[in-house]
């Protein structure tokens, strides 16, 4: 069972054409990571299933349901972590940012508060959990942010860069708890610039281009890929890939001319 399924999506903006009849999809109980440069599109289709942009055509599908028809069925089911957390309630405290964002889900105080006990502990922000979110570091931000996403148990998990701010212990955390999602049954797409982390974690990934899919298999397969048929030279990483799917050939072997 497909739970995101993306089809011929396309969206501009003015003159500029973003997404060019992207199709994507993505199973049940899968990490799934979408990779690309600096502008080919990825968090234009992020915020295009999170519901925040209107595309120009296409069809977007999660959970067999129509985005554009059941978008509050979707959103429920859904948690999403965004690249840039400037956008939280920084006028909050850590504590009042949960216990809104479980209200609005319609949990009762008890349930709440178990949760939010849990999750302050476990992104250790418990000497910060009364304090204003405006004081919290780049890294703090982005953990009250994952802890909100995952207060009302979401069953598709969207990370746009998940790992952005954090130290070498935490993203060694948020791996582990990414893994434990998947054997709890969620469904997670994941985006990072960090190439290794997505190898490591991913089961399938995909790599998008100048609005265009240019690259998906199994994370297992990546090393079988032949990149030479006429010596059969297989590729030694994604990184590997991702290099020679994304930039040109003169842009690779450019250097500076004092080195």
């Amino acid at each position: 069972m497909n739970i995101l399924s993306i089809k011929n999506l396309t969206k501009s903006f003015d003159d500029k054409q973003v997404l060019n009849d992207l199709s994507l999809s993505i199973e049940q109980r899968k990490i799934f990571g979408l990779l690309g440069p600096n502008g080919a599109g990825k968090t234009t289709t992020i915020n295009c299933i999170a519901d925040l942009l209107d595309y120009d055509k296409g069809e977007i599908t999660i959970f067999d349901k129509d985005l554009k028809k059941d978008s509050t069925y979707i959103k429920k089911k859904n948690g999403i972590l965004f690249e840039n957390n400037d956008d939280l309630f920084v006028h909050l405290k850590g504590e009042e940012y949960l216990q809104f964002i479980g209200e609005i889900y319609g949990f009762k105080k008890a349930e709440i508060k178990k949760r939010m006990d849990e999750l302050f502990d476990y992104f250790e922000l418990n000497d910060s959990r009364y304090k204003m979110i405006e004081g919290y570091s780049k890294g703090m931000k982005k953990k009250i942010a994952f802890a909100s996403i995952l207060l009302h148990n979401p069953d598709f998990i969207i990370l746009d860069e998940p790992f952005d701010g954090l130290d070498t212990m935490t993203v060694i955390k948020v791996k582990k708890l990414i893994r434990q999602l998947k054997g709890k049954g969620k469904t997670i797409l994941i985006t990072s610039h960090i190439l290794s982390y997505i190898e490591d974690i991913a089961d399938e990934v995909a790599i998008i281009n100048k609005g265009k899919k240019v690259f998906q298999a199994p994370t297992k397969d990546i090393r079988t890929k032949v990149k030479n048929e006429l010596t059969q030279e297989t590729y030694h990483s994604l990184e590997e890939i991702f290099l020679d799917l994304t930039t040109e050939k003169e842009d690779q072997d450019k250097t500076l001319s004092w080195l």
